[in-house]
């Protein structure tokens, strides 16, 4: 698996993660209808069946997406929530890319 396509199945995996548990959000806070529900449940299932697409052991594999759950995840600040992130939240990104980038591309023994 390339590092590209490493990074855009990470990618999906967020997208899949935060609908499955922003619209159980929107069911408890914005009252829309529990319908939404089985969708979310839907998303939460396509998440977990995503994190085993990746060819590394399960706990390097779900240490590494954390970090680009994070970028996701502000990346939806900004788009869904319509707060633009502040120079904080962009050097927290940083941090936790390199930070999941040491732990997943780092040259080990096989």
């Amino acid at each position: 698996m390339t590092t590209l396509q490493t990074f855009a199945l990470y990618a999906l995996t967020a997208v899949a993660e935060i609908f499955g548990c922003y619209l159980p959000y929107l069911w408890l806070k914005k009252s829309v209808s529990a319908w939404w529900l089985f969708p979310a449940a839907a998303c939460l299932a396509l998440f977990a069946w995503l994190l085993t697409l990746h060819p590394h052991p399960a706990g390097r594999v779900y240490a590494a997406y954390g970090g680009v759950y994070v970028v996701v995840s502000l990346i939806w600040l900004w788009r869904v929530d319509g707060i633009v992130p502040d120079r904080w939240d962009l050097a927290g990104c940083a941090l936790v890319l390199v930070g999941a980038g040491l732990i997943y591309f780092a040259p080990r023994a096989s």
